[in-house]
């Protein structure tokens, strides 16, 4: 009985707690955030693995009425998978589009807490210059090779070219053998980005 039981578990555990955490792990690389404490987060995942199950309800009792994990189980687990595995990887991609729309985004915080994390998180090619605390300024391109940090990790920006800057604070020419810099936040005042 008690081994009845510990399958009967792992069942549930499977079906409330594996696509929960799916979903939030897909949502935590989306979005910039605090890492994640999941022993603080179980209703979180199990509220997800519930919307999941909610959402696939009538797949699931398409496979239960028909019992396919006895006439079909190849269909049965291909179904499975989808429920388990590849739905909850979609679904917070589908929420995060979902919240983008204008008619919903005016009611709703954006997730994104920083203008940092949500202009770099675009991966959008920019010309940029940086405007140094000590008056200097730094021209690059900010492009594939680039990268910049996201939170909670301090600001940092990597450009993979370095360019010279005419007196009008145009781009002239990249800068012999660049090979591109990194600048610290401490030492940035703010940056300007140019098409």
């Amino acid at each position: 009985m008690s081994e009845i039981l510990t399958i009967e578990q792992l069942i549930l555990f499977i079906v409330f707690f594996i696509p929960g955490f799916i979903s939030i792990k897909v949502y935590d690389l989306m979005i910039p955030g605090e890492r994640r404490n999941f022993s603080d987060s179980a209703f979180q995942v199990i509220a997800y693995s519930i919307i999941n199950f909610v959402i696939f309800s009538w797949l699931i009792y398409i496979i239960y009425v028909n019992s396919l994990w006895e006439k079909k189980p190849g269909l049965f687990f291909f179904l499975a998978f989808l429920i388990m595995f590849i739905f909850p990887i979609l679904l917070p991609i589908v929420l995060l589009q979902i919240t983008k729309l204008s008619s919903i985004s005016r009611y709703i915080i954006h997730p994104i807490q920083k203008p940092w994390d949500y202009v770099f998180g675009k991966r959008e090619t920019h010309w940029i210059i940086v405007h140094l605390k000590d008056g200097r300024k730094i021209g690059g391109r900010y492009d594939t090779e680039s990268f910049a940090s996201s939170y909670p990790a301090k600001e940092q920006i990597y450009l993979q070219e370095v360019w010279t800057l005419d007196e009008n604070g145009g781009f002239k020419e990249p800068v012999e053998r660049t090979n591109g810099i990194i600048i610290m936040s401490d030492e940035m005042a703010l940056i300007e980005f140019f098409n």
